[in-house]
């Protein structure tokens, strides 16, 4: 198949393999359903796509000319020729990558408690004359919105003191049946289905297998009330739920009044969340197909669905995304990237991204190229490894030479610089490398490599990249490895690189990237996605220095599938600490009535402006904790 520059360079590779290369490909084979014959695709489109559907083509539109395309492979030709669309991406694989951490964080003099788990608005005033409700900052009338594993909405920490669930609704796209609206995959249980189900004791066939979720979400907005004695599950049980509903929102003085009765009725346990009073939405991503993983097609399905309800409800809403991966030149043009920035534009929002847990791993390596200096890159393949893929990023306007040597000294190359896909036999392994272009969104090269076994595990050793600059005006380039989760240990680059580790999406822009830290120890955690260097080149494109800040992400308790909680760490639990602090801080402005405008990029500058310096740091932003770790008393502007 000719290569398609409407198309980007991954799919265009994927689509001239044979199956069974494919099928070996961590990457290639995503997004294919080899049953059906079909892809799922990104597109970025204008105009209509109506003639598509007429044609059987499905077809999920999102915001600001994005869709989903779910069309068969023969057809991709033909989908590329109309005018309409304006280009084609394929789905990437997606990975998943509390009490000590609210205190480090600035949180308990914004949520002072009574001694029986009440929240109390005695003592809390800044001025006489402020609302009783101003400073007991707790979520009420945000929602807060995860999309992730799926959530086990039995547990207590998700429920009101009556049972009812505090949950407006679950989507899960692993679960054929019944859709929402404008969607095609899995199936929506709403807030009165989840309180059915609650009080007859026949459980939804919605479920969290990896406990990610429920353990995020139990961070981000948790009540603790499995951590509570039952003397105060008694006492909030007479006071009633003190929730306000999504279905009938309240306004003006009878919101406030609302909003107080809510603080008098509600207990809230020691091993709460941080915004325990907010509503909840959980989308749970994947697909009905056997064996399927979550892509970022579902995930831009996701995020569109939760601005729609967010709207539809009429809630401020602040979204967690504790997940990513690492194939792009992490400079925020992908179309997952750009339509994400796009979206945080929309509404009352703030979207908090976590950095990923690649900062230690070995997988990225980085340099730059001098005019007539040959640089080699070693990397080490551990025994028994199936398949890897590599990228390469550079800029366009450099050129040079790259060979590749084998572990057993075969040399090839220098690789001609053809658009399209280049196959090679060196030993057990077959390579399968493809020269990109840039793309309309982006000024960055990529150079693919796809290492697929001629057996059953392709070479191990060192494989050495020669890379002799012929013209050099940029001189940078970034190497990938897959994340971590899916290599041996032991695969890994000799002279590994620990800057511009972060994952996407966390590099689109608009959004509020947040790397972890040990907040007993007060010290930067090594796993912890990186960005670049302040005052050193950013990749190609990039626009900003990463991450924005810091929250606690080591040993974190929260809550577990099944009741009770559990201890995790990594920066996926360090994200919900900043989307709960980002919803009180949006409850102070938009709900308390002191700013009606703090959502979005205004919510980012607040959490950088009032983050605390941390020990070993003397300059910031730097590309581990960003302006410094989260405190959000500091952060509000009185």
């Amino acid at each position: 198949m000719a290569t398609d520059q409407k198309i980007e360079n991954l799919l265009n590779l994927a689509l001239d393999t044979t199956p069974e290369e494919r099928e070996k490909s961590l990457t290639l084979n995503v997004g294919f359903d080899a049953q059906d014959q079909e892809w799922d695709l990104i597109v970025k489109y204008s105009g209509s796509l109506e003639k598509f559907r007429e044609q059987g083509i499905r077809v999920a539109e999102l915001a600001n000319g994005y869709a989903i395309v779910t069309i068969a492979q023969s057809m991709i030709p033909y989908l590329s020729a109309q005018p309409e669309i304006e280009y084609i991406e394929k789905p990437k694989r997606l990975f998943f990558s509390a009490r000590q951490g609210r205190t480090a964080s600035c949180m308990d003099a914004l949520q002072l408690m009574d001694e029986t788990g009440v929240p109390s608005t005695a003592g809390v005033l800044l001025e006489q004359e402020e609302n009783v409700a101003t400073r007991v900052l707790l979520g009420q009338g945000i929602l807060i919105a995860v999309i992730d594993s799926g959530v086990d909405y039995t547990h207590p920490d998700f429920r009101n003191p009556d049972g009812s669930t505090r949950i407006l609704a679950i989507w899960d796209q692993s679960i054929a049946g019944n859709p929402p609206e404008g969607y095609t995959l899995g199936t929506e249980y709403t807030k009165v289905q989840i309180d059915e189900a609650l009080r007859s004791g026949q459980r939804l066939p919605t479920r969290d297998i990896s406990g990610h979720g429920t353990e995020v979400l139990g961070i981000a907005a948790g009540n603790g009330r499995a951590s509570i004695s039952d003397g105060q599950k008694a006492g909030g049980l007479e006071g009633g739920d003190g929730q306000l509903t999504a279905e009938a929102p309240a306004s003006g003085g009878q919101q406030e009044g609302a909003r107080v009765q809510a603080l008098e009725q509600s207990v809230i346990g020691p091993d709460r969340g941080v915004a325990p009073l907010a509503h909840i939405l959980v989308v749970k991503l994947g697909n009905p197909k056997p064996g399927s993983f979550p892509r970022t097609t579902e995930l831009m399905q996701a995020l569109d669905y939760v601005y729609r309800k967010a709207q539809e409800w009429g809630l401020p809403v602040a979204v967690n995304l504790s997940f990513g991966n690492v194939y792009g030149p992490h400079n925020g043009t992908s179309l997952l990237e750009t339509f994400i920035a796009e979206l945080a534009d929309r509404w009352r929002s703030v979207i908090c991204v976590g950095t990923g847990n690649e900062g230690s791993t070995a997988g990225h390596t980085s340099g730059m190229l001098q005019q007539g200096t040959a640089r080699e890159v070693q990397m080490g393949v551990a025994p028994f490894e199936s398949t890897i893929n590599v990228q390469l990023w550079k800029s366009y306007l450099d050129e040079f030479e790259i060979r590749l040597i084998t572990p057993e000294g075969q040399v090839i190359g220098p690789l001609p610089e053809n658009l399209g896909p280049q196959r090679y036999l060196a030993g057990n392994t077959e390579l399968l490398i493809f020269y990109g272009k840039p793309s309309p969104y982006s000024i960055s090269q990529e150079i693919y490599f796809d290492f697929l076994p001629t057996r059953e595990y392709i070479d191990s050793g060192i494989w050495r990249f020669w890379l002799m600059p012929r013209r050099v005006t940029d001189g940078r380039y970034d190497i990938w490895l897959p994340q971590a989760e899916v290599l041996n240990p032991g695969t890994r680059f000799y002279e590994p690189s620990v800057e511009n580790t972060l994952t996407i999406p966390a590099t689109a822009r608009n959004i509020v990237a947040v790397g972890a830290y040990d907040s007993r120890s007060l010290t930067y955690a090594p796993f912890s996605g990186r960005g670049n260097p302040p005052g050193q080149p950013l990749p190609s494109g990039a626009t900003a220095v990463k991450p924005d800040l810091a929250a606690p992400g080591v040993n974190i308790r929260t809550t577990a599938v099944g009741g009770g909680y559990t201890i995790v760490t990594g920066t996926s639990f360090a994200t919900p600490f900043v989307t709960g602090a980002a919803a009180m801080l949006m409850q102070w402005g938009i709900i308390n009535g002191n700013d009606p405008f703090l959502y979005g990029e205004k919510v980012r500058a607040y959490l950088r402006r009032g983050a605390r310096p941390l020990p070993g740091f003397t300059v910031y932003p730097n590309n581990q904790v960003g302006y410094g770790s989260l405190c959000v008393r500091e952060s509000l502007p009185v």
